[in-house]
């Protein structure tokens, strides 16, 4: 019997109880089997997991963690299981965030092979390949956390101005001053007038001190089927 994932009522957007135990994979030479007594509520759980939209999104990300799994040549179940339970504690939101979830956990598990073999070998010229590799990936993977965020503030930085130079004639405002994208909002009161008109007297006295230059600081903030509940 061939059942389809019903994701009418279930998105990844949507409040998902994460508590609820993810149904485990179990690997045979020739198809994964979702262990789950209800094989449609088995795929759903796994679809909220790993932030899967509909049925062909999930049996793809599954394929293609499956792949990275490899250990000697061959998927690793319990490699599989800690990447999909990975998956679940960072909850994408989206198909973007799934995409790029998948690539974070797939980059770590390259990360810590690689790292593995370093501590493996004693010839100096394969220390230095793998240490570049490794490398390479503890970069991709902290740009990859980087995207992530800003992919979830709507790629908008915060922007604080801490220091403000005030012309002959001008106002400010006191405080901090934190921009996100078009909106500012300013915790201060403003400096009348008066103020104004000492502050550049100051300025213009000998030995007034210098006006501080403005700093700006950025703020970081299987391609399976279902058959009598097990994955073809």
């Amino acid at each position: 019997m061939t059942t389809s994932l019903d994701c009418t009522n279930t998105s990844p957007t949507a409040a998902t109880d994460r508590s609820r135990p993810t149904p485990r994979i179990k690997l045979t030479r020739r198809r994964l089997m979702i262990l789950h007594s209800d094989a449609q509520a088995g795929e759903r759980l796994l679809a909220d997991a790993l932030g899967a939209v509909d049925r062909d999104a999930l049996h793809g990300i599954l394929k293609q963690l499956l792949k990275a799994s490899v250990i000697e040549q061959k998927p690793n179940e319990a490699n599989l299981a800690f990447m999909i339970s990975m998956m679940k504690s960072i909850a994408p939101r989206d198909s973007v965030e799934a995409m790029l979830v998948a690539q974070m956990v797939s980059v770590h598990v390259a990360a810590m092979r690689s790292a593995c073999r370093l501590a493996f070998t004693d010839n100096l010229q394969q220390q230095e390949g793998i240490t570049r590799a490794l490398t390479r990936l503890a970069r991709t993977f902290a740009a990859q956390i980087d995207a992530l965020g800003r992919h979830r503030s709507n790629g908008e930085r915060a922007i604080t101005v801490q220091n403000v130079s005030v012309q002959d004639g001008g106002s400010a405002i006191v405080g901090n001053v934190t921009q996100h994208g078009s909106v500012i909002v300013a915790e201060a009161r403003p400096i009348d007038a008066a103020a104004n008109a000492e502050a550049a007297a100051g300025r213009d006295r000998p030995g007034g001190e210098d006006e501080p230059c403005i700093e700006p600081c950025i703020e970081p903030w299987i391609e399976p089927c279902m058959e009598n509940g097990t994955v073809a």
